[in-house]
Formats: structure tokens, C-alpha cells, sequence
């Protein structure tokens, strides 16, 4: 038996447990650091297959970290499990029917990456222990990924530090390399000024909602003068109350400052904040402003990027059968046409098939390789596997684990990764990840390269974007 053929089979007697934990997380949608009832049925999972489980990592009640084996190469693993808030829905179901009780969905597919995640590292430890082969894999558990940087605290923390090479996933609408993301700031800006009768004694007013107005006309002037990729967006945290006869008092902005760089975002952020003082100081109020934190843009490791795309590859997409596209043909019919006519299109295209064949099956099973391009794209968001992969050389994948065009943060991609197409995403992305790793624990030359690689890029330099003293959740 082959090492492809070994892992397939370790993969057949885990199915279970990776379905099972897909479709408890989803159940649980957890908000993030909320995600008590998922860390907890990770751990006893990882237990049973004798993981030893480190909790509150970083600090954090929702964070752990899993380890089997010992010695090198070490090699993490990633798994997230928060879910998004309004977007609760009944699994399987095409029309808007949210689940009562519940307001949280599995809009990005972290149900299925957390099972994916942990199902790759159990196949791993297996894995070993039939070959003998020598090597650590650990699994990190890693919170609040959608709105509280969980990893970026975890990196502060040191949480990933000695890893030679690190692997995570992505829930999409197709399979291909994950490209570089953009770093992001997220600062809020708190005004106090002097609450008054806005009618009878307007002049004693200072409002605070003049200041944050006036701060958001001087960032709009600010958008021609930044380099083209600088992305600046806003929203109000606090408009000071609903009477309009009342001068606000208070008001509140939180802002996110995004660019290809970290520092580039540094810079521009020092330029947002001159523009906070400045409305301070046209309508004679205070302002506080915080940094909540941010994320590093994502690097994709050539080396560990080309072993997992490779290895899935190798393995091809996950194992869709007439009843996961008889699930998908209901989300494809339920499109508005000209958005199913797109997808429709596009999935033809990408899967080599006639239009009427790919909308009769309308999940994407094409598998892409490793591209150069992948290290020149840039997809314009931000996620924390950024600040892992400029201390550890990782390499991410997406899966296709819902219908062709179907948008991420949305309740149809919560309804779809509650069934059989996000088990079996999560699936085939185990036994990928399990591949790559068992040719860095066979082949430990490719950690080296891999590391020479991130220091070329890095200079072996990871600035963090947490500031001293900030705690996860704090502020938001």
C-alpha cells in the first residue's frame, strides 16, 4: 500500500468523525470567543485519539492547541469554528427559513474547517504511528478568525512560534490555491463633547456627532491622496442617542484601514488619526482612539503551497455523489437568473463541461495546481492565517463545499455547509493536508526550503498589529 493509498484508508474508517464534528459546530454557531460548546468537542475528540490538549491558549477560553508526536518536523494545522451573527438557516433548505432560537450561521464554512482541520491532524497522528516516522503535528484552535483577530493574538502570544511549515483551508466554490490577502487595522475613534438643548442653547453644545461627520468628510478627501490598493471604510459604533433636540454628547466610529502591507497601513493610519484630532479640535471635543488590533496580509509559501495543492490534486475534489448535486440544483435554481446563468457559465468553464452538463451537477470537483500567480494575486480581504504565515511557511487550499456562486457571509452558504457537501469538502481536504504533511515528515529538506523561502520574504521579521495590553474582544 502506497502513501496516498494509506492515507485514503485511514480517511475511510475517520468519515464519521469528521461528519460528526462538521454537523456539531454548525448546530453550536458560536459567535467568536463565544465558541465554548466547539472547543470543547474538538478536545474531547482530540483526546480520544490521544492528542495531548493544552486549553486557553494564549489566554483565550476558546483557543487550544493539540499535539501529537515529538521531535521534527513540526507542522501545524489550523482549524476555525465562529460563526457569523443574522445568518442562521435550516440546513439544506433554498429559501430564507432561519433556524428559531438561533442567530448565528456558518456563513464562511467554519464548521466544515474546524472538522476538515482536525480530521487532516487525527489522519496525520495515524499516519505516524504506522510508519514510525518521526515528527509533531499540532492542531491550533483558533477563535473569533471573522471579527476578533484569534490568531493575531495567538501569534502575539507565541503561539505558533518553532513550526517548520503550517497548512490550513478554505470553504469556497471551487478548489484552488489560496492567493495573498491585505493587512488590516481596526481602530475606534470614541468623541465626548457637551450634551445641551439643541434649540435653546445651542451655543452651549459641543456635539460629538459634528466631530465624527466632520472626521469622515476629511478621511473621503484623504481617498484620493493614498496609494490605489489602500482600502478605508467606516461605520458608526454610536450616533450619541435619537433625540435631535439633545446636542450629542458622545459618538463613536470604528474604522478599518486596509493595504497590502501592515506598514503601509501604519502610515495611513497615522494620517486617519491627524484627521480625528482635527475634528476634535473644529467642535471643541475630546477624542479616544483605540486600536483593536489588525491582521498581516497572507504570504503563500511557494513550497508549502505547491504540497497541498499537489496533494489535492493527487487525491482530486471531494466525493459528490447525486445526492450532494441534487442538494446543489436546489440553490441553483432558487438564484436570481442572471446571477445562476453566471454561475452556470463559470462553472462549465472551470470544470471542463457543456453548461447543461455542469447545472445538472453544479459543484465544482476540478482541482487547481500550484500557479505563480497565486503569489501575485491579491484577493482584496484580510483574514488572521496571515500573521501565522509570517512566522510559520504555510500553505492554504479552497475547497469547493457549496454551489458555484454562491457568496460567502451569506445564508445560503450556511445552508449548504450544514449538509453532506460540506462533510465531504471537509473530507477530502483531510486526507490533502494528511499528504502534504507525511512528504515534509518523509522529506524534512522541504521545511528547510520552505523556511528560506518566508526569510526572503520576511527578513525573518513579524510585527504584530495587537497592541501591548489589548485583550481579545476588547473594544469591539
Amino acid at each position: 500500500m502506497n502513501r496516498q493509498e494509506k492515507i485514503q484508508s485511514i480517511l475511510e474508517e475517520k468519515k464519521e468523525m469528521i461528519t460528526g464534528l462538521n454537523r456539531s459546530i454548525w448546530k453550536y454557531a458560536e459567535g467568536g470567543y463565544q465558541e465554548y460548546r466547539s472547543a470543547a468537542k474538538i478536545k474531547e475528540v482530540l483526546e480520544a485519539e490521544g492528542f495531548q490538549v493544552e486549553e486557553h491558549a494564549a489566554g483565550i477560553e476558546t483557543a487550544l492547541i493539540g499535539t501529537y508526536g515529538s521531535g521534527s518536523p513540526v507542522i501545524g494545522i489550523l482549524a476555525e469554528y465562529d460563526a457569523l451573527p443574522n445568518l442562521s438557516q435550516e440546513a439544506g433548505c433554498a429559501q430564507r427559513r432561519p433556524v428559531e432560537g438561533q442567530q448565528y450561521g456558518h456563513g464562511c464554512g467554519h464548521s466544515a474547517l474546524g472538522a476538515g482541520a482536525v480530521g487532516a491532524a487525527v489522519i496525520v497522528k495515524e499516519y505516524l504511528k504506522e510508519t514510525g516516522l518521526k515528527g509533531t503535528v499540532k492542531l491550533f484552535g483558533c477563535p473569533a478568525e471573522e471579527t476578533g483577530f484569534g490568531k493575531a493574538f495567538m501569534a502575539k502570544a507565541h503561539c505558533f512560534d518553532g513550526l517548520d511549515m503550517c497548512f490550513s483551508w478554505h470553504p469556497e466554490d471551487g478548489n484552488y490555491c489560496f492567493p495573498r490577502t491585505i493587512a488590516n487595522y481596526a481602530v475606534r475613534f470614541d468623541f465626548t463633547g457637551t450634551s445641551s438643548h439643541a434649540s435653546s442653547a445651542p451655543e452651549q453644545g459641543r456635539s460629538a456627532l459634528d466631530a465624527c461627520e466632520l472626521m469622515n468628510v476629511g478621511v473621503n478627501y484623504l481617498r484620493e491622496h493614498v496609494p490605489s490598493s489602500v482600502r478605508i471604510h467606516y461605520a458608526y459604533l454610536d450616533c450619541g442617542g435619537d433625540a435631535p433636540n439633545v446636542v450629542q454628547s458622545h459618538a463613536s466610529l470604528l474604522y478599518y484601514v486596509r493595504s497590502p502591507r501592515l506598514s503601509l497601513c501604519g502610515e495611513i493610519l497615522e494620517r486617519v488619526k491627524k484627521i480625528a484630532q482635527g475634528a476634535a479640535m473644529m467642535t471643541e471635543t475630546e477624542v479616544k482612539i483605540r486600536v483593536l488590533g489588525g491582521l498581516n496580509d497572507y504570504i503563500p509559501n511557494p513550497t508549502a503551497s505547491k504540497l497541498i495543492a499537489d496533494a489535492f490534486v493527487a487525491f482530486g475534489g471531494p466525493d459528490f455523489d447525486e445526492e450532494e448535486f441534487a442538494i446543489a440544483r436546489k440553490f441553483l435554481v432558487a438564484m436570481p437568473e442572471e446571477e445562476r446563468k453566471k454561475a452556470i457559465a463559470a462553472g462549465a468553464k472551470l470544470n471542463g463541461l457543456s453548461q447543461e452538463e455542469f447545472a445538472a451537477r453544479p459543484l465544482s470537483t476540478a482541482a487547481e495546481h500550484y500557479s505563480e500567480k497565486v503569489r501575485e494575486t491579491l484577493m482584496p480581504g484580510s483574514t488572521d492565517v496571515g500573521d501565522v504565515s509570517h512566522i510559520a511557511p504555510t500553505g492554504q487550499y479552497m475547497v469547493s463545499a457549496v454551489v458555484m456562486g454562491t457568496g460567502d457571509h451569506t445564508w445560503q452558504f450556511t445552508a449548504q455547509i450544514g449538509t453532506s457537501i460540506g462533510d465531504k469538502a471537509g473530507q477530502a481536504i483531510a486526507r490533502a493536508i494528511a499528504l502534504a504533511c507525511a512528504q515534509v515528515y518523509e522529506n524534512p529538506v522541504l521545511a528547510e526550503q520552505a523556511r528560506k523561502e518566508l526569510l526572503e520574504e520576511t527578513g525573518g521579521v513579524y510585527i504584530s498589529p495587537i497592541p501591548d495590553g489589548m485583550k481579545p474582544g476588547e473594544g469591539m
